[in-house]
C-alpha cells in the first residue's frame, strides 16, 4: 500500500493487503477468539509486547482491515471501530477525562451528542461547557478552565449545518495545549480532512455516510498521532498504567498511544466493540464513499438552489449556497462539495412541515441521514426532542426545521417529489 495513493484508491484498495493465496475481498472473521501453540506468546500479546489477535473485543481482522483503510483516508496513524458513533464520542472523552475534569464543545452538536455531554456525563462528574462557535477566540477561551481537557466541535454541525472555523478553534486548541477533537460524521475523509487543519482526533458515526445503506450502527475514533501528550497535562498517557503491569502509553507507543490506550483500556473494560459483520459492511461502504459523497454534495446543492426560489419556501440551510454564514468556510474546508443534508422551513411553519413530509412519496420519513436513499425529518419533534427549546435552538434546530438527508437519486426524481409534496403543504 502507497502513502502516496489518492483517496479514491485508499477507500478501494487500503487497509487490506491480501497475500497470494488469501481473498480479495476483505473477510468476515466471525469469531471471538483465536488459537495459538505458545502460552508464552499469548503472554505477550496480553503484556502488549506483540501484534495480533487474542480476543474481538481488543482486535479483529475485519474490523482492523476498516480501522486502517478509514486511518489511511483520514491521514491519522491509527483507528478505533465502536459498537455505534455515539460509543466514538464517549470513548473519545472518557480517555482522556474523568470524574472532577472538564472540556470545552461547540454548542451546535447533534441532539444526542448534546443530550451526552450536558446530561449523562456531568453526572459522571465530568463538566462541560458550550461555547458558540461563532463567537470570537477570546469568548471561547474564556471557557476554559485549569482542568480543560479537550476542545470538540463538528465540522459540519447537525442539524445547524454550520461549518467550523478550524482555524480558530485550531488555535485555541493548541494556546491552552489541549487535543482538538472533531466529529466529522456529515463531512466524511472525502470532503475534509480534519488533521491537515490542526484537529487532533477525529471521531465519526459510520452508521451515516460510512455505511451508507442504512443496514448498521458503529462508530470510530481516528488518532492524528499529531498532539505532544508528555506537555505535563495528561498523566493518563505519560505515567505508569497499574493495569499493564505499569506501561507507559507514550513512552512505548509513542504518536499511538491515544488509540492504544482507547483500545487496550477502555474497550477492554467498557466492550462497545462492533461486530465483525459489521465492520465488513463498513469497509464495503468505504469503498464507494467517494462517488456517494460527490453526487449527495452535487444533489443538495442542486435542490438548495431550486428551494431557494420556491414561493413556498421561507429560508433555505445549506453551506453550498452563496448566501449561507458559512459559505466562505465551506468554500475554504469543503473544497469538493458540503454533504447530502439541508435544512428548510415552510411557509406555514410546523403545521405545514408535517404535511410535507407525509406527502413526500419518494423521500422517506425515517430517523437517519446519511444515506444513498432521500430522508426527511423534523428534529424538534424526534432527534432533539430531549432537548429544551432554548438548547434545541442552541444547537440550531428552530420549531420549524425541516431535515432533508438527500440521496444519491437522479436529482429530477428528488425535485419533483418535492415539488408535489411543497403543494400539498400549502393546501
Amino acid at each position: 500500500m502507497s502513502s502516496s495513493w489518492k483517496i479514491e484508491t485508499q477507500a478501494i484498495q487500503g487497509g487490506y493487503d491480501p497475500k497470494p493465496g488469501d481473498p480479495r475481498v476483505v473477510t468476515i472473521c466471525q469469531s471471538t477468539t483465536f488459537k495459538y501453540d505458545s502460552a508464552d506468546y499469548v503472554a505477550k500479546l496480553f503484556d502488549l509486547e506483540v501484534p495480533g489477535f487474542f480476543y474481538t473485543r481488543l482486535g479483529n481482522p475485519t474490523t482492523d482491515a476498516f480501522e486502517q483503510r478509514l486511518a489511511m483516508m483520514e491521514g491519522g496513524v491509527g483507528a478505533l471501530g465502536t459498537s455505534a458513533g455515539q460509543a466514538a464520542t464517549t470513548l473519545a472523552i472518557f480517555n482522556i477525562c474523568k470524574a472532577g475534569e472538564h472540556f470545552v464543545t461547540a454548542s451546535t452538536l447533534y441532539g444526542g451528542t448534546y443530550n451526552l455531554f450536558a446530561s449523562t456525563l456531568p453526572k459522571m462528574g465530568i463538566e462541560v461547557t458550550f461555547v458558540d462557535p461563532e463567537a470570537d477566540a477570546a469568548e471561547i477561551l474564556a471557557a476554559f478552565r485549569p482542568n480543560t481537557r479537550a476542545l470538540f466541535a463538528e465540522t459540519i454541525g447537525n442539524p445547524g449545518l454550520n461549518v467550523l472555523d478550524f482555524a480558530k478553534f485550531s488555535a485555541i486548541a493548541q494556546e491552552k495545549q489541549v487535543p482538538l477533537i472533531i466529529d466529522s460524521t456529515f463531512a466524511t475523509p472525502y470532503l475534509c480532512r480534519p488533521f491537515e487543519h490542526g484537529a487532533n482526533i477525529v471521531v465519526h458515526s459510520a452508521t451515516k455516510y460510512i455505511d451508507g445503506l442504512a443496514t448498521s450502527v458503529g462508530g470510530v475514533i481516528v488518532d492524528g498521532g499529531n498532539f505532544n501528550w508528555d506537555n505535563g497535562r495528561y498523566p493518563e498517557l505519560t505515567e505508569p498504567d497499574p493495569s499493564y503491569h505499569g506501561l507507559q502509553y507514550a513512552k512505548t507507543f509513542g504518536p499511538l498511544a491515544y488509540i492504544v490506550k482507547a483500545r487496550v483500556q477502555l474497550m477492554r473494560d467498557l466492550g462497545a466493540v462492533p461486530s465483525p459483520f459489521n465492520s465488513f459492511l463498513f469497509a464495503q461502504g468505504l469503498q464507494t464513499l467517494p462517488l456517494r459523497m460527490q453526487r449527495h454534495s452535487d444533489n443538495a446543492l442542486a435542490l438548495a438552489t431550486y428551494l431557494e426560489r420556491h414561493p413556498a419556501v421561507s429560508w433555505v440551510n445549506y453551506p453550498g449556497l452563496p448566501s449561507h454564514a458559512s459559505y466562505e468556510l465551506a468554500r475554504k474546508y469543503l473544497p469538493r462539495g458540503a454533504s447530502g443534508v439541508l435544512t428548510f422551513g415552510i411557509k406555514g411553519g410546523a403545521a405545514a412541515g408535517k404535511k410535507f413530509m407525509e406527502a413526500c412519496n419518494l423521500i422517506a420519513l425515517v430517523v437517519h441521514v446519511g444515506d444513498a436513499r432521500s430522508c426527511v425529518l423534523h428534529p424538534a419533534s424526534t432527534t432533539h426532542r430531549q432537548l429544551s427549546e432554548e438548547q434545541q435552538i442552541a444547537s440550531g434546530v428552530t420549531p420549524d426545521l425541516i431535515r432533508l438527508s438527500v440521496g444519491i437519486e437522479h436529482i429530477d426524481d428528488i425535485t419533483a417529489d418535492v415539488e408535489q409534496a411543497l403543494a400539498a403543504s400549502q393546501r
